[in-house]
């Protein structure tokens, strides 16, 4: 049996009780059965599995895949779960692009704006189409 409540599930994982509940509706984490005293109990298993989550989060995985990985982590699949990392690192490549695209055509516009020519700013009117 469990040794902690939500809250505490929550305090250990670094997220709040709503999040913990969101995450088992999701089907991501588990609900203990409820005893005679009302109180669902959580043990190491379920904090270790909402670090997962959180950790794979923070490496910009989905919630749904996220709930792969976790099945994976389970079956220790290796190969797809390196094909949903290149996945990922593919995505994240493409995403790294676009806001140095984006950070390179601001910083052309703020370049622009310093430079003291007469009429209306560069940056608002690129912003205006």
């Amino acid at each position: 049996m469990g040794s902690m409540t939500i809250a505490g599930l929550a305090r250990e994982g670094g997220v709040g009780v709503e999040t913990i509940r969101y995450y088992q509706r999701r089907g991501l984490l588990s609900e203990p059965e409820r005893p005679a005293n009302g109180v669902r109990r959580y043990d190491g298993e379920d904090v270790r599995r909402l670090r997962f989550i959180r950790a794979a989060q923070g490496a910009g995985f989905s919630l749904e895949q996220i709930g792969e990985l976790l099945a994976l982590d389970a079956a220790q699949d290796r190969a797809r779960a390196r094909a949903l990392a290149e996945k990922r690192i593919a995505e994240l490549d493409r995403r790294i692009a676009d806001l140095q695209a984006a950070r390179n055509w601001l910083s052309e516009l703020e370049r622009d704006c310093a430079s003291g020519n007469a009429g209306p700013c560069p940056i608002l009117k690129a912003f205006a189409g």
